[in-house]
């Protein structure tokens, strides 16, 4: 169906109707991604105070025919939070809907509204003796909303699972402005439909989440942090089987670390504090939480002597201060940032079965190998079977001189992912990046499926047009 810009016409009706709204041309910050892959359309720009805006927001765009784009806090790396083609849309930015509705520290429960900065989720839950487990580099910035609107992962999925899994109930607007209140507090409710699933990763296409029933989980009484050489991915696998057997669920944290990434950090971010002199070729970042009563840095020892005795490492250290771990976490953080400064052919968020990571990795680096020199940066969440699979120039060229190879590079390691039964978007959801990925290796009656979900909700498709499902 045709969609209409927001206009002057347009933007002056809401004006008259809802005066609180602070309507204004978008800033720059709007239109932007963090990748600079795309630049937005101008439209106009609403910062609603409260669900019932939102929803007068969204009844007059979907009289008006006007398409709709949420906005978070901006960090997505799929697209999902601009419209670069298309009418001008009504930018709707929850940033304003960012209270703290209640805590529930016996239910283990916390209420927020989706402008919340995750990290200030994080903050309302520790100040109540809980722990917010979804935890991500951009939390600083990222807000609860789009966190659950991209279904994001993080470095705590292991453990709590993905922010689907933190989530027991939803506030929404629908595509034609009707509110659900949905913020159930309840872990068990049989009764139809999972709307909540429904929304959470649709990327404000079936509309938009104001607010979020989240589940807590106790502080650890004691964590631990270790880094541990390993001769290899097979190895970084068996590791990761030892410390279940071992340690259980306390294990919350596993990632894989490549030496290609230490040398990007080392040349491009020399103040980061690297935990060996030498840059292992593999290394695992883990970290533990125990109850009161146990030691997590003896849990650690313990296994690394195990691990030890199992040709599994050669080396590790232990962290012996919240400062040390802190510095652990460090490398791990800045090796995105490393990255972007040496710039990327192509990037890879994906997943494989976890049993599958060291075939994928040697299949993978043969086949980019055999498009023609290249560097592979592979770092991620083993523990969960999401690698950040990148691949960069040689040294002495640039990212420029391979742009005619983009699209084959990502074909190829796309096509091995499919092969070996993963996912092309592992945690950073479809956005509009990955669309056509979608429609390549999406099964088709899931696709459909998708689509007539999409146009029962949304018939007129004003919903963030041209995410996740072509417009």
């Amino acid at each position: 169906m045709t969609l209409n810009p927001a206009d002057d016409a347009f933007a002056a009706r809401l004006r008259q109707s809802l005066p609180e709204a602070v309507f204004r041309s978008p800033e720059p910050r709007y239109l932007e991604e963090p990748r600079g892959r795309w630049a937005g359309q101008c439209g106009v720009l609403a910062l609603p105070r409260d669900v019932d805006e939102v929803s007068a927001l969204v009844t007059a765009a979907a009289a008006a025919r006007v398409p709709v784009v949420p906005y978070g806090g901006g960090t997505g790396l799929v697209g999902g939070q601009i419209a670069p083609e298309g009418p001008a849309p009504l930018i709707v930015s929850l940033e304003r809907m960012n209270a703290i509705r209640g805590v529930y520290p016996t239910e283990n429960v916390l209420i927020a509204e989706a402008g919340a900065i995750l990290a200030e989720v994080q903050l309302a839950a520790r100040e109540a003796g809980r722990l917010f487990p979804l935890s991500l580099a951009a939390e600083g910035t990222a807000r609860i909303g789009g966190n659950l609107s991209t279904n994001a992962g993080g470095t705590g999925v292991l453990r709590y699972g993905n922010a689907r899994d933190l989530c027991l109930g939803l506030e929404a607007v629908l595509p034609d402005g009707r509110i659900w209140h949905g913020l159930s507090r309840l872990r068990k409710d049989n009764t139809g439909y999972d709307l909540r699933d429904l929304l959470i990763g649709a990327e404000g296409t079936l509309g938009i989440i104001t607010a979020a029933t989240l589940k807590l989980y106790p502080q650890p009484a004691a964590q631990g942090t270790a880094i541990f050489v390993v001769p290899d991915p097979e190895a970084a696998i068996a590791l990761l089987s030892l410390a279940h057997a071992r340690l259980g669920e306390a294990v919350s944290a596993f990632e894989l670390i490549a030496g290609q990434g230490l040398t990007f950090l080392a040349e491009n971010l020399p103040e980061v504090r690297q935990p060996f002199d030498q840059a292992p070729e593999w290394c695992v970042l883990m970290e533990v939480g125990l109850p009161r009563g146990l030691d997590p840095e003896e849990a650690l020892a313990d296994l690394f002597e195990a691990a030890l005795e199992e040709g599994l490492t050669s080396d590790g250290l232990i962290a012996q201060s919240q400062a040390q771990r802190d510095d652990f976490w460090s490398v791990r953080e800045h090796i995105p940032e490393a990255n972007r400064r040496v710039g990327a052919v192509s990037s890879h968020d994906i997943s494989v079965p976890i049993s599958r990571i060291p075939e994928f990795i040697r299949r993978g680096d043969q086949v980019v190998a055999g498009l023609g020199g290249f560097r592979v940066n592979c770092f991620g969440h083993i523990g969960d079977g999401n690698l950040h699979y990148n691949v960069f120039p040689e040294p002495g060229r640039s990212k420029a001189d391979h742009a005619n190879q983009v699209g084959a590079v990502k074909r190829a390691v796309h096509d091995l992912v499919h092969e070996m039964g993963g996912s092309v978007s592992a945690e950073h959801g479809i956005g509009r990046l990955k669309v056509e990925d979608l429609e390549r290796y999406g099964d088709p009656v899931r696709l459909d499926a998708m689509r007539a979900i999409k146009a029962a909700l949304d018939p007129a498709g004003i919903m963030n047009p041209g995410a996740v499902l072509r417009a």
